[in-house]
């Protein structure tokens, strides 16, 4: 892995994280995937390998993943999904060369050729995008309560009321604030 860099926020859903790896859209951005040796990391730890990367295919990433956070935070807010988004989705979909595998426990995965390139691995993650904006996954499209994040994930909870893209970074930080929000507003001697 390439020290120095903000570690990867992995979900179970690989389009939404990777839209993940850009965090904190509505605050002070965090790129996590700045550099094309960056996106190989993220693809190995998604489980879409490839050899290398150029900055061409990088930019190309960049406009996917902005293309499918266009398009995932307009279906959750049940907005009409953005043209140019659908087409790059789409775009990247049909140019990946990918094999969907089923594992001994039952679960789809996506195999890359030992040649796959990093087009191969992004049209995993268009049609996947695909997969979830088109309703065929179990799950709802949400936005994160948090005002600095407004990530897009899929909340399969049960009740599918999930406030937060991820408890352990974005709850946390909300309930944190809101705890220490509750102090400040107590006297001196109820603290």
């Amino acid at each position: 892995m390439s020290a120095g860099f903000p570690a990867f926020r992995l979900g179970k859903v690989l389009a939404t994280s990777f839209t993940g790896t850009l965090s904190e859209r509505q605050g002070d951005a965090v790129e996590r995937i700045p550099t094309p040796s960056r996106l190989v990391d993220w693809l190995v730890v998604s489980g879409l390998a490839v050899e290398s990367c150029t900055n061409a295919q990088l930019e190309r990433a960049w406009e996917l993943r902005e293309s499918i956070h266009a398009a995932v935070t307009a279906a959750a807010r049940r907005d009409p999904l953005p043209v140019s988004a659908v087409q790059i989705i789409n775009d990247c979909s049909t140019q990946g060369r990918a094999a969907a595998i089923l594992t001994p426990e039952g679960n789809r995965r996506w195999r890359l050729s030992p040649a796959s390139s990093v087009e191969d691995a992004l049209g995993v993650i268009a049609a996947d995008a695909i997969s979830i904006i088109a309703g065929e996954r179990d799950g709802k499209l949400a936005l994160c309560a948090s005002p600095t994040c407004q990530a897009v994930f899929l909340d399969t909870s049960q009740s599918r009321t999930r406030r937060w893209c991820d408890m352990n970074t974005c709850g946390n930080r909300q309930k944190k604030a809101r705890f220490n929000a509750n102090q400040r507003k107590k006297p001196a001697h109820q603290r």
